[in-house]
């Protein structure tokens, strides 16, 4: 486990901010041995003690994000999302995660989706027009600060009663950092390039970069992505884009093995894809057993940037009417406002859901790009025990075989050395999971955890 501190210098020029990232990082833990001795189970959750700590999102049900990310389902391509991008009469402006074609589905293609929108918005504006930001997240809060440092009036839209977007930090004495309820997982790819862009998000990370299989024998090798590289491969020669389960069974793959199905549950997981659809054409990446998880409180982070400017929070915009001369927004209250410009950063679901009512309709362009694009599906559960009852020492763990929910896990003891395990589940057992009472998420994460309980005595 290595742990790296991040220092964000945030400027206030016309435009422009600086970030310097500053990182030292101990060399990485040997590798978790492979466990031999196989060790009997259990198969009720039962077994696993009732977590006194306990936090869980519900993005895909949530009806001002309806997914937590966007991926290319098989027939659609770049393309699409560079057509969600273009501007509409050049009053209408999107940004999210959902437009970037560099880093789509991430931080860091929101906050570059951000910046490209205040760039656009910024070379047909005239200096004294009012714009509209509707949305806090990444991609709103980073729009709005580098248009109000370029002299323009900004005003900020955010449906929610907090800033953040699909980023969420929860707070408390029961979590020995933030419970991390939204993205907060990133690459060293990302890493790196954050440290070029307009904002950071937090100071502190955690690097968790061992992983270790599990099965109801104990542990195993970790899941490989070969299989899937070898259909995607094989999927280029079709003739026609297909899902990506239907590219492993074209290629002999036997989507029931618990290898395969662990290593799809953990590009589920990290990318929010559902293998049954996402194109095999464009597919999804696999993430290496490496992830940089943010630690700071988020939530705090986009107050602090939002300072100054004029934000509205509780206040979702219902209805955008544009024409040549301008912009009217209608409210949930009923209230109209006029602007010259608007940056829209709702994510894709809310688009497809139609939670804001255009008028005239979009463009078929845009029409077109929407409903091309697939919302991606990713929920995560922190749990918090009085005591460890686990014995793999791994950060990551992926659960392969039985019929748990939740295939991925990670474990802060080694990082924290508080017993905290964190679950994430993608695609549509993601969706599942949203729409599970809580009691019913605790269950069913408690089911998900029972091969890591320990046997009894008389097992041994």
């Amino acid at each position: 486990m290595s742990i790296t501190r991040r220092t964000l210098l945030l400027g206030a020029g016309t435009g422009a901010v600086a970030v310097l990232l500053a990182a030292c990082t101990p060399e990485p833990p040997a590798p978790v041995p492979t466990r031999t001795t196989p060790r009997p189970r259990p198969s009720a959750p039962s077994q696993i003690p009732a977590p006194p700590g306990w936090a869980r999102s519900t993005w895909s049900a949530d009806p001002y994000s309806f997914g937590a990310t966007s991926y290319l389902p098989a027939g659609s391509d770049p393309t699409h999302r560079e057509a969600l991008a273009e501007s509409v009469l050049d009053r209408l402006f999107f940004a999210g995660e959902a437009v970037d074609t560099a880093h789509p589905g991430t931080v860091l293609g929101a906050v570059d989706s951000g910046l490209s929108a205040a760039f656009a918005v910024s070379t047909v504006a005239a200096p004294d027009d009012r714009v509209a930001v509707i949305g806090a997240g990444a991609a709103g809060v980073v729009a709005a600060r580098m248009l109000a440092d370029a002299g323009h009036e900004v005003t900020i839209f955010e449906a929610r009663e907090h800033s953040g977007g699909r980023i969420l930090s929860q707070t408390g004495d029961e979590w020995p950092i933030p419970a991390q309820l939204g993205a907060w997982l990133i690459d060293e790819e990302q890493v790196a390039a954050l440290n070029d862009r307009l904002a950071s998000l937090g100071e502190s990370t955690l690097v968790f970069d061992t992983a270790t299989g599990w099965t109801e024998d104990g542990a195993t090798d970790t899941v490989s992505g070969e299989p899937i590289a070898q259909a995607v491969e094989k999927a280029q020669t079709l003739p026609a884009d297909v899902p990506l389960a239907e590219a492993l069974e074209h290629n002999g793959a036997d989507l029931e093995d618990p290898a395969l199905a662990a290593a799809l549950a953990w590009l589920s997981a990290t990318t929010g894809a559902d293998p049954a659809r996402a194109s095999s054409w464009y597919p999804p990446a696999f993430a290496p057993d490496r992830l940089t998880g943010l630690t700071d409180d988020l939530s705090a982070f986009f107050d602090d940037h939002l300072a100054g400017l004029e934000v509205t929070l509780a206040s979702p915009v219902v209805r955008i009417a544009y024409d040549d001369a301008g912009v009217s927004l209608r409210m949930g209250t009923g209230e109209a406002l006029s602007f010259h410009r608007v940056v829209v950063t709702v994510p894709l679901g809310v688009l497809q859901q139609q939670g804001i009512e255009f008028a005239p309709q979009l463009p078929f362009s845009h029409r077109g790009a929407i409903a091309a694009l697939a919302p991606g599906f990713i929920e995560t559960v922190w749990m918090r025990f009085d005591e460890p009852f686990w014995d793999a020492e791994a950060p990551i763990w992926h659960v392969i075989g039985g019929d748990g929910l939740i295939r991925t896990w990670i474990n802060l003891m080694p990082s924290t050395g508080e017993p905290v395990l964190v679950g994430i589940v993608g695609g549509a057992e993601a969706e599942q999971f949203a729409a599970l009472s809580d009691r019913e998420a605790r269950a069913a994460a408690r089911q998900s955890l029972v091969f890591f309980a320990p046997r009894d005595e008389d097992e041994s």
